[in-house]
């Protein structure tokens, strides 16, 4: 079976659309955000879609699409539609596979669901984001303790941003967990200097390695 991921970060507006678009296209993969919360303006998949110079053919169909920049639940509510944790399941695909979720992982898709007790059912690895700025210890340790809670494979933390190395060295160890790599900040932020920065600095082997 080809490589499948989830990446997910540590809070909102971390960075890990830059990072799926990244991976997804040093996999030569297709990209899939189940649930999109905010039409307003260009969306995570067309970001992805644009700097990742990845063609229409291999960036699934959201499954949602809710207009309000909100959490899910809240989007789903105010737009009226009902989210059915049960019809988000990843495809098979020929290709790997890059899904990426929205918020943190307790942000909540309904009243009683939260986008980790989805990410338990898939059982898919999950590639934790996490920024390299203050208070990233804390919350990407919180972020880890609750994907173990659920028993969601874990491949490992991308960092993003500039470099910490005592706080990425300190949640490697104090987190049990792969360090990936780290992607710093770019500007400007273009699909080739993406490219270069994500082959600089992560290993594309250890994607590789790993089926789901």
């Amino acid at each position: 079976m080809m490589p499948r991921f989830v990446v997910t970060g540590t809070d909102t507006g971390i960075g890990k659309t830059i990072f799926s678009t990244a991976l997804t296209d040093a996999l030569s993969g297709n990209y899939w955000k189940p649930v999109q919360s905010g039409l307003d303006g260009e969306t995570d998949s067309e970001a992805v879609a644009r700097l990742g110079r990845v063609p229409p053919e291999r960036i699934l169909p959201e499954v949602y699409r809710l207009m309000t920049s909100a959490s899910p639940h809240l989007s789903a509510r105010i737009d009226g539609v009902t989210i059915l944790p049960e019809r988000l399941s990843p495809p098979a695909m020929n290709r790997p596979l890059v899904i990426e979720g929205a918020g943190g992982l307790l942000v909540p898709l309904t009243d009683r669901v939260v986008f980790a007790d989805v990410f338990a059912r898939w059982q898919i690895p999950v590639i934790l984001c996490a920024r390299t700025g203050l208070g990233t210890i804390n919350h990407t340790l919180l972020s880890l303790e609750a994907l173990r809670r659920r028993v969601i494979p874990v491949l490992g933390v991308a960092f993003i941003g500039d470099e910490q190395a005592d706080s990425e060295a300190i949640i490697a160890e104090l987190g049990k967990v792969r360090r990936l790599g780290r992607l710093p900040r770019l500007d400007p932020l273009t699909p080739d200097r993406l490219r270069q920065a994500f082959r600089e600095n992560f290993d594309i082997g250890c994607f590789h390695e790993v089926t789901a």
